[in-house]
């Protein structure tokens, strides 16, 4: 290139639109002869993807640490709604060109078949739609962001009220429950408008791209070339058939241990014997101190990396007022290193939040090598196999003094994370339906049929807990779902990799040491191969069916009834 690139994504931290798009038309204009000038060219366009994508993503993280920050805000904004809308028709203008010469490499056949159905789908008038909607989706940050509850002369955050959600005392946790659930409720005017404008939008999408629905569209844009709508279907009946009765199960010897007439949703958390809740640790240092050396019990090189993430200040784990909910896991691409961003509060699940996340971070430094931006980064089906699995190959080290509990509460963390599996597979399978509906039926644009529809279906998926009088707080909890709003039909990847996860974690049962060497393999794959092709390397395979579902719920039901915690790997 004849304009020098920066050095660093420090140089478009405040740029505009009209100082990048010289860099894509230069791109788009230089002379391509021979395959040796399109590596050249193909290695100039990733750098650039990796310096306007990290500005970006820096933006990004500074923004969801703090949503209350006018001046974050504008800079988050002018990256996701100005600058990479049109970054993406750039990316498709430079891809056609590319497909257009027919050029091939081996590593890069999946690479090529994204950009052909990214060509494909793309439309000059979607770009500002798709704009609008990622500003609706920082609203809807902003909302959910902003919520506190007043709780005993405190105000705290909704992932504060999170450890009172686990008191023995059943009165505290229903307050809890009810402050939570009622602070969405009262938002429900406010998001229900947003989201009315996010389906409007998606519905324009879709039909501008020439789609009957925006499910068929998602599906295109998200690449899923090994599943279908169908399947996804096949895998919410399976789930039903297999996973809710074992569910169901679960909360019947609860409601028994608790000795309580009925199992209230406030009785979920809580340990079913009424023990104290789990204190893992009491300071984000704990958080992090254990989570390393658990990652060097699992695996040397893993517990280095993280080591190193923690020494760069690549974490932000607590969690404060005006931070944005949840936690996620980023790629900074021109550095090639992850970034962890999750509202800890001293709870097991911010355990296995942290190893999760933790699992894509792993996942992207065995992927750093590539060459190309583009081979680093996969679908989310593999990204969260990576994730998944790591939650239960670190399982069994998570006993003091190089993990968080004592001895004797292994066995009970070990438990809740078992459990955790079955009621999120569940749960991932309702979340799922309920994105289905809303984008193929008529009703789904009126905000009363949406709650009605989710209560069914979440009828189906939960069964044996005593809703009575409490539908609207039960109808609120697909507010809280992020994924519906920001990243709507991103959340079936969650159940495809679990039943992935568990079938390496079968396979470290037998051999711990080659389960965690496919693993990695799988992931230095990064985006080289396709699905199937990289849940095979790691030891797994697609799962839609109920039968081999069925296997692995019993495995998982095995493992609840025995009596000690995860075993050491022999």
């Amino acid at each position: 290139m004849t304009l020098p690139l920066p050095e660093t994504p420090s140089a478009f931290a405040n740029a505009t639109w009209a100082d990048i798009a010289p860099l894509y038309d230069e791109l788009a204009a230089a002379p391509l002869l021979d395959d040796a000038e399109v590596e050249r060219w193909l290695a100039e366009w990733s750098q650039l993807e990796e310096l306007v994508g990290e500005a970006g993503t820096i933006a990004m993280i500074a923004y969801t640490g703090d949503t209350t920050d006018p001046g974050k805000e504008a800079a988050y904004l002018r990256f996701s709604t100005e600058i990479f809308p049109l970054v993406e028709a750039q990316q498709v203008r430079l891809s056609r060109r590319l497909l257009d010469l027919g050029f091939r490499r081996d590593d890069l056949d999946v690479t090529l078949r994204e950009f052909r159905t990214d060509a494909q789908i793309f439309r000059e008038e979607n770009v500002p739609l798709l704009a609008a909607l990622e500003e609706m989706s920082a609203t809807y940050q902003k909302i959910t962001g902003a919520l506190t509850v007043a709780w005993d002369g405190e105000v705290r955050t909704i992932p504060q009220l999170q450890p009172l959600l686990k008191s023995p005392d059943r009165a505290v946790r229903e307050r809890a429950f009810r402050a939570r659930d009622e602070a969405y409720l009262a938002k429900r005017p406010e998001l229900s408008d947003l989201f009315d404008g996010m389906l409007d939008t998606r519905s324009r999408v879709a039909r501008n791209a020439g789609f009957a629905s925006y499910e068929d569209f998602a599906f295109r844009a998200k690449h899923r070339f090994d599943y279908s709508p169908a399947d996804c279907a096949r895998f919410h009946r399976a789930v039903e058939l297999t996973v809710v009765p074992a569910v169901e199960r679960l909360h019947a010897a609860r409601r028994a241990r608790l000795q309580v007439p009925t199992l209230r949703p406030w009785d979920l958390g809580v340990d079913p014997d009424n023990a104290p809740a789990l204190r893992p640790f009491d300071a984000v240092e704990q958080l992090v101190g254990s989570a390393r050396q658990i990652f060097d019990r699992v695996d040397g090189e893993l517990g280095a990396q993280f080591g190193e993430m923690a020494a760069d200040g690549l974490l932000d784990l607590e969690s404060r007022v005006g931070k944005a909910p949840g936690g996620y896991c980023t790629r900074l691409s021109h550095q090639r290193k992850p970034f962890i961003f999750m509202n800890a509060v001293g709870v097991p699940d911010d355990v296995t939040t942290l190893l999760h996340e933790a699992g894509h971070c792993f996942h992207a430094y065995a992927a750093a090598d590539h060459p190309f931006i583009w081979q680093r980064g996969t679908g989310s089906e593999a990204a969260e196999l990576a994730s998944m699995t790591m939650e239960l190959l670190a399982a069994p080290y998570l006993a003091r003094p190089a993990g968080y509990y004592a001895p004797a509460d292994v066995r009970r963390a070990w438990v809740e994370q078992l459990e955790d599996i079955l009621t999120s597979l569940a749960h991932i399978a309702s979340v799922d339906a309920f994105q289905s509906w809303i984008y193929t039926h008529a009703e789904g644009t009126d905000r009363d049929a949406r709650d009605a529809a989710w209560l069914d279906i979440r009828a189906r998926f939960e069964r044996g807990v005593d809703w009575s009088g409490l539908e609207p707080l039960r109808a609120a909890r697909w507010y809280r779902q992020l994924h519906i709003f920001e990243e709507p039909f991103y959340y079936i990847e969650y159940g495809i990799a679990q039943l992935g996860a568990l079938q390496i974690w079968r396979n470290s049962l037998a051999d711990a040491g080659a389960a965690i060497a496919r693993y990695k393999a799988a992931l230095a794959l990064g985006g080289t191969r396709s699905l199937p092709d990289i849940y095979r390397a790691a030891g797994a395979e697609l799962l839609f069916d109920a039968v081999p579902m069925a296997e692995l719920v019993a495995l998982v039901e095995a493992a609840l009834l025995e009596r000690e915690g995860p075993a050491l790997p022999q």
